[in-house]
């Protein structure tokens, strides 16, 4: 294909946004559109390569897969290298396990499946993990592996129809997609089947060789068009956002357009795309994209705390600085036909590369992350030596959630008076108990456990991932008209529902209101950017030693809740533990009130239910409802 400058300054127009929401930029909420311009970009460019070969009677799978390697592979490994030592220096084993996890499977393309399974793209525990960001570099190596063998399946046998084989393809995926946006959120963002659509886009562009915009008008209109269906959701799109399916229509519309627009260089997308600046950009875009989020990572591991507005100067200007030496030094001459070796070579030698990267990466999670890296390390056991203390298979769940086996009996966890009262949620509704069953006395209520993981009390709530969930949640109303309960309690890990929108909730709310039951929501309790017992041994030389760390989410989660809930008693956890909004408490002397970056310890728990859990009677008669 002939070279066009205005497609490296459309990379540039999706790198940029990436780069600038991941160092937490204000007003680039949606930035993480930029991954999907890319995925246009790149079926737009593979597809016509391969049209290209196909139609001169030169396709080869073996120099097809060279040039991929060559483009992608060196910069790669170096990036995956740089930051494993790094890793090495910093991590502490826990996190430098999980990091081998997404080593291993990066090195063999599927780092998507990995995190799709063990993260979420929003999640504070993928703020922490330096090789999330090469999620999209899988989905793109599987396209690759499927697109060549499709094209030239369909060349010899409907080379005429070809266009409409793709455009099925592509719009069975949106549909997908579509479909799992509520039902599968994170199944929907990270997996090849719903991301398909957004490559095929780029392909059809190439696939249908639709003639030029014949005049500037033409072109100004589609081009402006296109900026602005890239650069809206940029600003607009929040974390919020149910994405991919209908909202990533946008961004890759604009890309199809800018890229359609560009063949008439005259026109308003063709001029601010080639402008010198922006094509430069573009051809680093990849080094930019690779080596961005591990140092977004390595910048908050440090400080313990998402980046502030000088940090995120520096992020931006340290990948910068990077980028432009890898292009230089890595990407430009492995890209040169008469750099490297033979192809046989070539291709044994990558081969036996990402087996070495798998090999390094399995070490670390058989050798537990290596702990003899920091002898002063002791892990910290913050739960007071109780074990099961959240009555774990009988009261509290976990996939995949047999919520059959509750019994009554078993979960009825206070009972100290005739009203009974239900406690339901998920592990942040769980990890109350403890300090429920040592505050027994206080609470003048027969009090009942009803928790599963990942399940939050929204019975509209669907998840690909734990199907069963809403089963769970459907027999929880029919246990409290069973047990004649009065009073519910609903608790949860509530930032999960921000994809969906807190008024799910009202789902829940609605029917237990026609039943009759009062009803009580707690908050979002503090969430930090890591183990606390890391952000222990990581403060334990500073004087004077803090006892707070930063929250990694705003106050608006918990507004927002707030107002979804309409009249229903609500508690806010973070005006009693977070003494000045954005810090939080997370240990008192050596008591840490955490046992992870979010789950109370038991003598944690202890102290919230004290503080703030709705029913609790410090005093004969009085009774600490939520303000």
């Amino acid at each position: 294909m002939k070279y066009r400058a205005d497609i490296d300054g459309l990379r540039a127009l999706a790198v940029l946004p990436v780069l600038l929401f991941h160092a937490g930029i204000p007003g680039v909420s949606g930035g993480f559109v930029g991954v999907d311009v890319f995925f246009v970009i790149s079926g737009f460019l593979i597809t016509g390569i391969l049209r290209d070969d196909l139609e001169a009677g030169r396709f080869s799978i073996a120099q097809f897969y060279e040039r991929r390697i060559r483009r992608i592979i060196p910069a790669l490994a170096a990036v995956i290298i740089v930051t494993w030592i790094t890793a090495w220096l910093l991590f502490l084993p826990s996190y430098f396990q999980d990091f081998s996890k997404s080593v291993a499977t990066t090195a063999a393309f599927i780092s998507n499946l990995y995190f799709w399974k063990f993260s979420g793209y929003f999640e504070a525990s993928a703020l922490l993990r330096p090789l999330l960001h090469t999620w999209s570099l899988a989905v793109e190596e599987q396209f690759y592996i499927v697109m060549p063998i499709a094209m030239w399946v369909a060349f010899k046998l409907i080379r005429k129809h070809w266009v409409w084989l793709f455009a099925l393809g592509a719009a069975g995926s949106l549909g997908l997609s579509i479909y799992l946006t509520d039902v599968g959120p994170t199944a929907n963002f990270f997996l090849l089947p719903t991301r398909a659509w957004e490559l095929l886009a780029g392909s059809l562009l190439a696939l249908m060789r639709l003639p030029a915009p014949r005049t500037a008008t033409v072109a100004h209109v589609l081009g402006g068009l296109g900026l602005l269906l890239i650069l809206i959701p940029v600003v607009v799109y929040t974390e919020a956002t149910p994405f991919p399916g209908l909202t990533a229509l946008p961004p890759v519309l604009g890309a199809v357009l800018l890229i359609y627009s560009g063949a008439f260089p005259a026109g308003l997308g063709g001029r601010v795309l080639s402008w010198a600046p922006m094509v430069f950009i573009g051809k680093i875009s990849y080094s930019l994209y690779l080596v961005h989020w591990p140092v977004t990572v390595f910048v908050r591991y440090v400080t313990l705390e998402p980046p502030s507005l000088m940090w995120a100067g520096f992020i931006i200007a340290l990948s910068f600085i990077l980028a432009v030496l890898s292009w230089r030094f890595i990407e430009q001459p492995f890209r040169q036909p008469g750099f490297a070796p033979s192809r046989p070579v070539l291709l044994g030698g990558t081969l036996a590369g990402l087996v070495a990267l798998f090999a390094l990466g399995s070490a670390g999670v058989t050798f537990k992350g290596f702990p003899d890296r920091f002898p002063d390390y002791d892990p910290v056991v913050a739960a007071d030596g109780r074990t099961n203390s959240w009555n774990n298979n009988v009261c509290f769940f976990e996939a995949p959630i047999p919520y059959e086996k509750w019994n009554a009996d078993q979960c009825r966890i206070v009972s100290n008076g005739p009203e009974k009262v239900m406690l339901w949620g998920d592990s942040y509704a769980a990890h109350y108990v403890p300090g429920l069953t040592d505050n027994a006395a206080h609470i003048p209520y027969t009090l009942y456990q009803y928790t599963a993981a990942g399940c939050p009390p929204v019975l509209s709530y669907y998840s690909y991932a734990r199907p069963n969930c809403q089963n769970f949640n459907a027999n929880a109303l029919k246990l409290i008209k069973t047990l004649n309960i009065k009073t519910v309690i609903l608790s949860a890990r509530w930032i999960d529902m921000k994809s969906r929108g807190m008024d799910q909730i009202q789902s829940t709310l609605s029917a237990l209101k026609a039943m009759g039951v009062k009803t009580y929501v707690i908050g979002q309790s503090p969430l930090f950017v890591t183990d606390v017992g890391v952000i222990a041994f990581r403060q334990v030389r500073q004087t004077p030693r803090p006892s707070v760390a930063a929250n990694s989410f705003g106050s608006e989660i918990n507004e927002s809740l707030h107002r979804a809930t309409g009249d229903v008693v609500f508690t806010d956890p973070l005006t009693f533990l977070c003494p000045n909004g954005t810090h939080c408490t997370y240990r008192q002397g050596e008591r840490l009130l955490f046992s992870d970056s979010g789950h109370f310890s038991n003598s944690g728990s202890g102290d919230a239910v004290r503080l703030y859990f709705p029913l609790y009677t410090p005093l004969k008669g009085k009774v600490n409802t939520a303000p």
